[in-house]
């Protein structure tokens, strides 16, 4: 049987994780949570952690809030300030290759490599979501009409993807080859990078809040029904003419709010807006509740390197770890 090693905060639980054996829980509240030998709480924002992305090394933690700042965190509690910009809500962000982030706000976005060399990005609509591709220095930036994609260290053009409507949060492939964003109007649009085909997944009763690739890039994973929905990019086509693997379905009045696809395995970790959180296996549909409902709705949900251990956070404050047998 799984086992929980449950935890109470005072704020909603915006992020959670691990850096290395150590788990993190970014709270609403600005602070940031460092659960292990010797548990440490590391006031990160005067106001509220809105953004929280794991360095791609996986030994630190970088956070944004509406105090303007963005902050690396290393799982010995060090906080080293990576970018002040008074009066504004940094509430986007994303990590990148070789200490590389971005974040935004408004109609800015920025990047900042591992020297500390900033660039700024100017657009006419307001940010809705920054990701970097797998390798290089490529930036995706949702938007309203489309997203664009810059090469950071670069003069060159921008390539342009373009659809109506309002982009939110953005997503590569781990293959690079293709480029999805979730919408404002309850459905995602994707791009293949080698032809600018487009894919269009609908169907959603509420919008797209959560996404995530499996291990080797077959499936993408999203909330906003009542089961995982699993889009195939195996073929040439992507999910075109494909239905969608629907794991953990539980009727309309228990939508999914948060998924994380196994670290190694064709399996996926659910959490609901009950509070509860169950792991399902793609081939059969097996399932098995890791966690009861209650305390509020599953915020965040995230695999340990190893996946043997999941941590996750609500939005009334609860939050934990379940360790796999």
């Amino acid at each position: 049987m799984p086992t929980i090693a449950p935890q109470s905060f005072s704020a909603f639980v915006v992020s959670a994780g691990f850096l290395g054996d150590i788990a993190y829980f970014a709270l609403g509240d600005g602070a940031v949570h460092l659960i292990g030998p010797e548990p440490k709480v590391v006031q990160a924002h005067k106001g509220s952690v809105l953004a929280a992305s794991l360095a791609r090394e996986g030994q630190s933690l970088v956070t944004s809030g509406d105090d303007g700042r963005v902050v690396r965190i290393a799982a010995d509690g060090t906080l080293d300030v990576l970018a002040e910009l008074p009066r504004k809500w940094i509430d986007i962000l994303a990590t990148g290759p070789d200490g590389a982030i971005a974040f935004a706000s408004g109609r800015a976005a920025w990047t900042r490599d591992r020297n500390g060399v900033e660039k700024e990005f100017a657009i006419e609509r307001a940010v809705g979501g920054l990701a970097f591709a797998p390798k290089g220095m490529r930036l995706a930036m949702a938007r309203y009409g489309g997203a664009t994609l810059y090469w950071v260290n670069t003069a060159g053009t921008p390539v342009e993807l373009t659809w109506a409507g309002a982009h939110n949060a953005v997503i590569w492939s781990p293959d690079g080859k293709y480029v999805v964003t979730s919408m404002q109007e309850n459905a995602l649009h994707g791009w293949r990078l080698s032809d600018g085909q487009d894919m269009r997944m609908t169907g959603y009763p509420t919008k797209v809040k959560s996404m995530s690739w499996t291990a080797r890039g077959k499936y993408l994973a999203t909330s906003g029904a009542a089961a995982a929905i699993l889009w195939p990019f195996a073929g040439k086509s992507g999910p075109m003419g494909q239905e969608p693997l629907q794991l953990g379905a539980r009727g309309e009045d228990a939508l999914v709010t948060m998924v994380a696809c196994h670290p190694e395995e064709e399996a996926i970790a659910i959490g609901y807006q009950d509070g509860l959180v169950l792991v399902s296996r793609f081939q059969d549909g097996a399932e098995r509740v890791l966690r009861r409902p209650g305390e509020g709705a599953i915020s965040a949900l995230s695999w340990s390197a190893e996946g043997m251990k999941l941590a996750f956070g609500t939005e009334e404050g609860a939050g934990g770890v379940i360790a796999l047998p």
